[in-house]
């Protein structure tokens, strides 16, 4: 498998949206991007803010498009401000490094794309689109 499927997509955000409730997070907003940014699947829960999208569309742009978690774009862009600054800039504001995204692999390690949330904090955020991209039988790492 090279791409990922919408009902793939679907299936992350549907898990993640699942696990979210579980742990009694607040409304949330996940979507899912291919490797080239575009968006596949986007879902944001009742009473989320207008917001959540966008926050959770620019953490998986930013990632797919360094193909690195958003947590690790965070990590990183302390000791290089001004590069993240540029890349945020260049990109017309939407890369957004801060927790809350993770990359989307296949079995044999390819990125297919990345999922993004946006409503709690960012390892809230993270831990359920993780949870999402294993239900669906793919990696994150």
């Amino acid at each position: 498998m090279t791409q990922l499927t919408l009902a793939q997509a679907n299936k992350i955000i549907d898990s993640a949206l699942e696990q979210s409730k579980k742990m009694g997070y607040k409304p949330m907003a996940v979507v899912v991007l291919d490797d080239a940014g575009h968006v596949k699947a986007t879902q944001r829960e009742d009473g989320a803010s207008m917001f959540r999208v966008d926050v959770a569309t620019g953490k998986a742009w930013g990632a797919v498009g360094m193909g690195i978690s958003s947590r690790g774009l965070s990590e990183r862009a302390k000791d290089n401000p001004n590069f993240f600054l540029s890349l945020a800039a260049t990109s017309g504001g939407k890369f957004l490094p801060q927790p809350g995204a993770v990359l989307i692999k296949n079995a044999e390690g390819t990125i297919l794309g990345a999922v993004g949330a946006s409503g709690g904090t960012g390892d809230e955020d993270e831990a359920i689109c993780a949870h999402g991209v294993v239900a669906a039988g793919l990696k994150t790492t």
